[in-house]
């Protein structure tokens, strides 16, 4: 049991987090179990006044089994380098409110906050875009507004999908299969008439065994990745967009990303990844709030969230 560490998580609304499927949540009872005091606050709480960014937290009682998962106790203004470890758990859109957040929140590691994922990190890693340092290992892919170059790319792949470079879940994401009468207006609609830049890649037919998230804490990959099936009728196996999820060993290919991008971005201040791998190609760096620990420990017994609070101690308490 490690005593005596103060941890905040800078997340959604409580109430709108589900325990069954939640990953803070996982983090947060692995944090109670082990005698962590855990506080919470929205990125509408952060302010910075005289040199120092506050919180206005709350002290949270988490409770380890049951839909009624915590309960509010204290709330105070605290600094945040007064908390031994900030968690930024925001989910996306990464618009102007997260990027002000991720502001805030290196205003606070420079007077020595410890914020995990780094928060210029998170700036300089755009969930899509990320992939272009690694493009070896990715799918043909083209990030542009431009739609007649998307209508080019789609002329030489046949099938593509093009994706907001912002989104979440699926959000957003069509499919655009060869000579699709409506590859028009999807264009017009996803680069809003070309002003919105947006990411095509090639389609993946292996997206039918599951398009697979794959952890990395610390730079070390989970053994298990969470391969997401799409529904019948569907192409995106975002959990969110209806996916069933799946929990496997990681492939030889898997094990092979894993390794080569874990190190680097762990060095960056990236704490908690989650790598997108359909087939063999990466298709996504996520970094703002990876998910799918609730899912692998259902189904494999493997507590993702007991590697991820043992790394986070290290990195903390060293």
């Amino acid at each position: 049991m490690t005593q005596d560490v103060a941890t905040l998580f800078v997340v959604d609304p409580l109430d709108e987090l589900k325990e069954y499927k939640d990953s803070s949540i996982a983090m947060m009872r692995e944090m109670s179990r082990r005698g962590h005091r855990v506080w919470a606050c929205q990125i509408g709480d952060l302010s910075w006044r005289d040199g120092s960014v506050r919180a206005v937290a709350s002290r949270l009682d988490i409770a380890q089994q049951g839909a009624s998962w915590f309960a509010r106790g204290e709330r105070a203004q605290r600094t945040l380098d007064s908390f031994d470890g900030v968690l930024m758990r925001k989910d996306p859109p990464f618009d102007s409110e997260y990027l002000y957040a991720t502001y805030l929140l290196e205003a606070a590691v420079r007077r020595g906050a410890r914020v995990f994922n780094d928060p210029r990190a998170l700036r300089d890693h755009n969930e899509k875009f990320a992939i272009a340092e690694f493009a070896h290992y990715a799918p043909p892919t083209l990030v542009t507004r431009d739609m007649e170059s998307i209508r080019e790319f789609h002329r030489e792949h046949r099938e593509i999908i093009v994706k907001p470079l912002d989104g979440m879940g699926g959000r957003g994401v069509f499919r655009l299969t060869h000579e699709d009468p409506n590859s028009g207006v999807i264009l017009e609609t996803a680069t809003a008439s070309g002003q919105r830049t947006v990411m095509a890649q090639r389609f993946i037919a292996e997206i039918a065994a599951g398009d697979k998230r794959i952890l990395l804490v610390a730079g070390r990959p989970v053994p298990y990745a969470l391969a997401r099936t799409p529904r019948p009728g569907e192409s995106r196996g975002n959990l969110a967009a209806g996916g069933i999820g799946r929990a496997q060993p990681l492939s030889e290919r898997d094990r092979t990303i894993a390794t080569a991008l874990g190190p680097a971005l762990a060095d960056r201040g990236l704490l908690l990844v989650g790598l997108d791998v359909i087939g063999d190609y990466l298709t996504e760096i996520n970094v703002t709030s990876p998910t799918c620990f609730v899912e692998i420990k259902r189904e494999t017994g493997f507590n993702v969230a007991v590697m991820f609070v043992e790394a986070l101690e290290k990195q903390i308490l060293q």
